[in-house]
């Protein structure tokens, strides 16, 4: 399978536990690899038939921007969900960053892969 990805997608949040998290947002930086078959895009030559990763990273970014979370577990299920189900996509890999979250790590997050199955 084709895949189209988005590598260090990066928005701000106000993401955390503690009660300091949501009073200043933070940094997540998202890696995304999707499943898509481009072979209809390369024909046509056409963004219509393409996954078009500027709409999908403006989606991507006003989900999360929309309201905080405790959890980027939550963040990057919301996200695979988004993607599935707006974009059409068979699979995507959500690999997500939350870089200061702890001082001694350079980042630290998750990675899920979902599929529409």
């Amino acid at each position: 399978m084709d895949k189209v990805f988005v590598k260090g997608l990066r928005t701000q949040a106000f993401i955390g536990v503690y009660d300091w998290e949501h009073e200043q947002s933070q940094p997540l930086i998202f890696d995304l690899t999707m499943a898509w078959d481009q072979r209809a895009a390369a024909a046509t030559d056409d963004i219509a038939d393409a996954l078009d990763y500027d709409t999908l990273s403006k989606a991507v970014i006003k989900l999360v921007e929309a309201r905080p979370r405790q959890l980027i577990e939550t963040v990057a299920e919301e996200v695979a969900a988004l993607i599935l189900n707006e974009f059409k996509v068979t699979e995507v890999t959500v690999r997500l960053e939350k870089p200061e979250a702890v001082d001694a790590a350079q980042t630290v997050g998750v990675e899920i892969t979902r599929s529409s199955n």
